[in-house]
């Protein structure tokens, strides 16, 4: 009986594996070689290592089966560490944290000089980008898979050109329909 329990478990835990589904991460170096042949739209997740809404959304939105599928397969997911001591080459620039401090390594420390030209105000910051890697939108704070859904596709399906006026976004929001499951 104990051989059969453990079986069980064992594939179970085997079909979990299967089924999880896990973002793609790159560079934004390599998102811009994967650009060159096969473009398609970025979306840059902005991060700091202190920030609980940050590992909240890597953990309950990032990590979500729904979510990794749909941005593994429509867009090049770059994280990137807000004040980490990285060096950042984007579009012909480079970017470093002259005032990094890796005593700080674990907590609040300077921010980076490609946050400031992405113009991050908070953490986290969904940064969406088009085919030519240029910002569609940022998008701040903490969200679901069924509020972050909205807008995977409305920046997917060039939606957001249609979208002029806070009626235009009401009316999109209204018919909008979630597939994800939360």
């Amino acid at each position: 009986m104990k051989k059969i329990i453990v079986a069980i478990s064992l594939l179970l835990v085997s079909i979990t594996t299967i089924n999880a589904q896990k973002i793609n991460w790159v560079t934004v170096e390599e998102a811009q070689e994967l650009m060159k042949t096969a473009p398609r739209k970025v979306i840059m997740d902005v991060y700091t290592v202190w920030c609980g809404p940050c590992k909240m959304l890597d953990k309950n939105t990032f990590g979500n089966a729904d979510v990794a599928k749909y941005i593994n397969e429509n867009y090049y997911a770059v994280k990137f560490n807000a004040e980490g001591d990285s060096s950042v080459t984007f579009q012909g620039n480079t970017y470093t944290n002259p005032n990094y401090d890796p005593a700080k390594s674990k907590q609040r420390n300077a921010q980076h000089q490609f946050a400031r030209y992405l113009s991050i105000r908070a953490y986290p910051t969904m940064v969406f980008f088009d085919e030519n890697f240029e910002v569609i939108a940022p998008i701040s704070g903490y969200l679901l898979p069924k509020q972050i859904e909205i807008y995977l596709k409305l920046f997917k399906t060039d939606k957001h050109k249609e979208v002029n006026s806070k009626e235009d976004w009401e009316k999109y929001q209204k018919e909008f329909v979630n597939e994800f499951k939360s």
